[in-house]
């Protein structure tokens, strides 16, 4: 696998997202909020856009921040105090209505996305933010943007061609967290028809060492993990399917014999509660392994959106977002919630110390 060489100096990239979305009105409210963490970075997108993001959050009484624009990423680190830098993508945007899908909002944040993965599988930048984007606008925005769901499908694609390989040659997880849970998913964005047949002996042993070797970076030891059932009560003893005997038991039992620290497979309705770290508890698990999207990402959401982070595990770069979408409907109005996208920050930032998020 090729190797990325990061230094000290690289700088963080904050890809904008969708322009009709809450993305810039975020990354301006975590400059404001968090200006320590968000030095040596840069906005990847439009400087009219977050110009206007600007305006937008000084409604609520927030000074106006300077938007400067930067040639290269390496002029991030020379950016002044309470200033935020933009790399443009291309063309200026123009105008773009608050909350209504737009081809050309969508093409930008496509570009913003290859851009950064390519600049971090490179080495020029230590990791890469990204604001949510609008997987209609993605699509409505035609080749080469259509083909992908979002951005975990996106980034794997700029990956493979980096590395030279396969799609298949370059296997990624979405791993969702927040201060309580984390929970890996073996499918992401499928119908859930198709999410049932994608639980496989091969894909349920992938996620669960990708997960190993990720969060074996993270928390420098081998993570603990608890692996979900498909089946009510896990199968139930094959009374209610026997994909838990067939494949996911299996599945465990191999990921064990390679290093991991593995159990289960666990009912999934009591699995999460048992991960859950509190403050007067140390939950069972470091992380559960959910066999399909609703499943792991429910329990997460329902513990608070404005804490979750995304991370792309598996990939030879380090890749955060945050845990919620674009919220249309209050684009443009200043209310939006920085929390998610700082949280974001911070893990980014966890693990370009660690050493990255997975296929390093």
């Amino acid at each position: 696998m090729h190797s990325v060489k990061k230094t000290a100096l690289s700088p963080l990239a904050i890809t904008m997202g969708d322009a009709a979305g809450i993305g810039p009105e975020i990354i301006v409210k975590a400059h404001q909020q968090e200006p320590s963490l968000l030095h040596n970075s840069f906005v990847v997108g439009d400087v009219g856009v977050m110009r206007g993001a600007t305006k937008i959050v000084a409604r609520d009484g927030q000074p106006a921040w300077p938007v400067a624009q930067i040639a290269q990423p390496l002029d991030a680190l020379d950016l002044p105090p309470r200033c935020i830098g933009v790399l443009q993508m291309g063309a200026a945007l123009g105008p773009v209505s608050a909350g209504v899908v737009s081809a050309k909002a969508g093409a930008m944040a496509g570009e913003c996305v290859q851009w950064a993965a390519d600049a971090a599988l490179r080495g020029e930048i230590c990791a890469m933010v990204t604001a949510p984007l609008h997987k209609e606008a993605l699509h409505a925005a035609g080749p080469p943007y259509d083909q992908f769901a979002g951005h975990t499908e996106l980034l794997q694609d700029r990956a493979a061609r980096f590395l030279g390989k396969p799609i298949s040659g370059v296997p990624v997880r979405m791993m969702l967290a927040n201060a309580e849970l984390r929970t890996v998913l073996v499918s992401i964005h499928i119908s859930l028809r198709d999410a049932l047949v994608a639980v496989t002996f091969d894909n349920v042993l992938q996620t669960i060492m990708i997960t190993h070797h990720a969060l074996s970076r993270l928390l420098g030891r081998s993570p603990r993990i608890a692996v979900a059932g498909l089946n009510p009560h896990a199968g139930e003893g094959g009374l209610f399917g026997r994909e838990e005997i067939d494949v996911i038991t299996p599945a465990i039992r191999a990921a064990c014999s390679q290093g991991a620290q593995a159990s289960g497979p666990w009912a999934p309705d009591t699995v999460f509660m048992r991960a859950r770290q509190r403050p007067d508890r140390v939950g069972e698990f470091d992380a559960v392994v959910a066999m399909y999207h609703d499943q792991g990402l429910i329990p997460v959401k329902y513990l608070g959106v404005e804490d979750g982070v995304n991370v792309t595990l598996g990939l030879p770069l380090v890749r955060t977002s945050p845990d919620h979408g674009t919220a249309f409907d209050i684009a443009g109005t200043g209310r939006a919630d920085a929390s998610s996208l700082i949280v974001a920050l911070r893990m980014a930032r966890t693990l370009c110390n660690a050493g990255g998020a997975g296929g390093i």
